[in-house]
């Protein structure tokens, strides 16, 4: 039997927004005087989601919408709630929703509760763009062409956008999208939803859109093809090695081609990865494999399709596995929606050989299908090969050995409910790899149920001591995990106090012979404040069984045996200040014990400065202090990232970004300015050194220079 609203009609289907096509010109300048904003069917009266879900919106927002043959348009009206400045982060884009005053809207083209783009600004006029998916999710890494233009007035701030159709994905002849519009005011502590959301939902909920209505189907977008080429200059030393300054002069791209209004094909020839993002690092006192998240933009756009596959510590495939060891020569990647149930995804990579450590060409293939079934289920199914070219293991034993091919196969069921209170995942995915047989395969699942009040979930791992996945993010074999999750929230009816409950969480670890190896419980009792502010206590419970020798430094100076048994207690708390300052700050604070009858002392932090809108600067810190048996005595770990983003338009960006790793040994420095001359089109200037710390010295240093420009055919 289904569970209850599983295959309900859509809760807020009788919201509707009609839109009109007009044949006069459009200006996007926020000044809205056109005539077609004028004839333009208005929708505001937009509920409260936070603080409360249970009243109309006090902060006033008006919306309208119009298209023509090229460009779908929107205008929203943001009146003010309270007098004083609008409260922004800085002009870059893909802002903080929660640290800022601004306009989002989500709109679902196939009304399928799953996929979808966002669009919106803060106050200021920083943009903001992605693509959805798993119906409520936002990647703000995708990036695409449209325009848009901010008016501060004295009531209130004007957006104006335009979105080209070739920018979006959507069938063909259908009149009726699923969109919602959300706005966040920080002088009040207002979040609130044209079609109204539950306050445990974000408004991003596919499930709880509204209606757009064509007068006709949109148009088509016509010969969609995008040619997106680069050029690339620059010089890097290896200063450790003693090596001389090696020039690098690059040309690669990409073509995006619409295959049809919904199906896109993407290829790529060299590509170059030089100006994302470095990562943020992190002291690691892990026994397993970091996770560090995908930033290049090529594997993005519909990147959900292939990497959210499995759960967070079983990922068959993870785009980071390609490319980073070894340059991509070329791929293609085809994606998008067969119709309104069907979804597919194909992937081909190609990477070159690396000599110097005797590695070969390799070719990374992978196949994903998914099929809506229900309101807003679907069933997936994934298919990964990784294979060596021209390469005959252990032939040459002066390098490593690398394995000839890896496949993985899976399939999974996603639930989630028409009102999304109700969602799992049961998941089946084997492994083949030469010499690996037998307990090679996973199956894991949970069930969860959200409302207002309660959070209560559970879910089970088990993956086998043989399952290999050499594309994948699979930190651990031959386990079995059982994970409940209880959790409870109180509303007073009064006060400073918003909300505040109780929430226990807990990791229960065996072998694949079902014996107990290690367990993780933590109790907190989370308030949140009328002001947004939160605080958390927290008490938590470690009990390890090592499985292998283990250094509770990871600086390899000495190791605990495998087997030995390890158990400890932990308290601390969590503090987030209210967004709505400028000047913000977040502190995590633990003491207890550690491995070794050992103590552990963390202190962890964040402090931000913004000088609105053209100035952001935040301070990142982590500090660890382990007090051990020797050989070990006593160590402490300083982790620091001071960051200056400073805007000084909403398409000229410079940011500065310095991280000192004490547990490594080394300070890494990452400058990057950015010029988006035109939409989707950028020249950047990165400049990256690097450094060890004892005693200081040049390890590294970089310069590049880049050029890409979006070519519309």
């Amino acid at each position: 039997m289904a569970a209850p609203g599983l295959l309900a009609q859509k809760k807020n289907a009788g919201f509707e927004l009609h839109i009109r096509r007009t044949s006069s010109p459009m200006v996007i300048d926020g000044v809205l005087n056109e005539a077609a904003w004028q004839s333009a069917d208005k929708v505001g009266d937009f509920f409260m989601v936070l603080p409360m879900d249970l009243d109309c919106a006090h902060v006033r927002t008006a919306v309208r919408m119009t298209y023509d043959e090229r460009y779908l348009y929107l205008a929203a009206e943001c009146y003010n709630g309270l007098p004083g400045p609008d409260m922004v982060e800085s002009l870059r884009r893909d802002f903080a929703f929660l640290k800022n005053d601004n306009f989002i809207f989500f709109m679902d083209t196939f009304e399928d509760q799953t996929n979808g783009f966002s669009f919106g600004t803060n106050a200021a006029g920083g943009q903001w763009d992605g693509m959805m998916y798993e119906g409520g999710k936002v990647d703000l890494s995708w990036d695409n062409k449209w325009t848009s233009v901010v008016r501060r007035l004295e009531d209130r701030w004007v957006l104006e956008m335009a979105i080209p159709f070739k920018t979006l994905r959507y069938k063909k002849d259908v009149t009726r999208w699923g969109i919602n519009f959300s706005r966040n005011d920080l002088k009040t502590t207002e979040k609130s939803a044209w079609a109204p959301v539950p306050r445990q939902f974000p408004t991003a909920s596919l499930a709880y859109t509204g209606a757009l209505v064509w007068d006709a189907p949109p148009p088509p977008p016509g010969p969609n093809i995008s040619v997106i080429p680069y050029v690339l200059g620059g010089g890097s030393r290896d200063y450790a090695a003693h090596r001389p300054v090696a020039y690098r002069k690059e040309i690669g791209g990409d073509v995006k081609v619409a295959v049809t209004s919904s199906l896109n094909l993407d290829l790529t020839v060299n590509p170059d990865f030089s100006q994302v993002d470095v990562d943020k690092q992190v002291t690691d006192l892990s026994r397993f494999e970091l996770f560090y998240p995908e930033k290049r933009q090529f594997f993005l756009e519909n990147g959900d399709h292939f990497t959210n596959f499995g759960y967070s510590s079983i990922r068959p495939f993870f785009s980071r596995r390609i490319g980073l060891g070894a340059p991509i020569e070329f791929g293609g990647r085809l994606s998008g929606k067969l119709d309104r149930n069907w979804r597919i995804g194909v992937m081909d990579m190609q990477t070159g050989s690396v000599d110097s450590i005797g590695q070969p060409q390799q070719n990374f293939s992978v196949v994903a299908l998914q099929r809506k079934i229900f309101a807003r289920s679907n069933i997936g199914f994934l298919f990964i090969n990784k294979q060596s070219l021209h390469y005959q293991p252990g032939k040459d034993t002066t390098h490593p050995t690398y394995s000839l091919y890896n496949r993985n196969i899976g399939l999974e069921f996603n639930l989630a409910s028409a009102n999304n209170f109700w969602t799992g995942k049961a998941l089946l995915i084997k492994s083949f790899s030469p010499g690996r047989r037998g307990d090679d395969y996973v199956h894991a699942g949970n069930l969860q149920y959200t409302d207002r009040h309660w959070l209560i979930g559970a879910q089970y791992e088990y993956t086998g001591g043989n399952f290999n996945a050499e594309v994948g993010y699979v930190p651990r074999q031959g386990y079995f995990k059982y994970n409940p999750t209880l959790s409870y929230l109180f509303f007073p009816r009064g006060g400073v106090v918003l909300s505040h409950g109780p929430q226990v969480v807990s990791n229960y670890y065996y072998n694949t012979s079902f014996h107990h190896t290690d367990d993780e419980t933590s109790v907190t009792w989370l308030a949140t404040f009328r002001n947004k502010s939160t605080l958390a206590g927290v008490m938590v419970h470690d009990y390890v069984e090592l499985l292998a020798p283990f250094d509770p430094t990871n600086t390899g100076r000495a190791f605990l045996q495998k087997g030995s048994r390890h158990n400890w207690n932990s308290v601390g708390f969590d503090y987030v200040s209210k967004p709505q300052a400028l000047f913000t700050y977040d502190a995590s604070f633990r003491r207890g014990g550690y491995y070794a009858d050992g103590t552990k002392l963390t202190f962890s932090g964040d402090v931000g400065y913004r000088i609105q809108p053209y100035v952001n600067m935040t301070l990142s810190f982590s500090y660890n202090r382990l007090s051990l048996p020797q050989p070990w005595g006593d160590q402490y770990f300083w982790l620091v990232g001071p960051r200056i983003d400073v805007t000084m338009t909403n398409t000229l960006f410079f940011t500065t970004y310095i991280q000192y790793n004490q547990q490594i040994h080394n300070m890494n420095l990452n400058t990057r300015l950015q010029w988006r001359y035109k939409p989707a089109s950028d020249l950047f200037l990165v400049y990256t050194d690097n450094y060890f710390t004892t005693p200081f010295s040049v390890r590294s240093r970089a310069l590049v220079v880049k050029f890409n420009y979006w070519w519309n055919l």
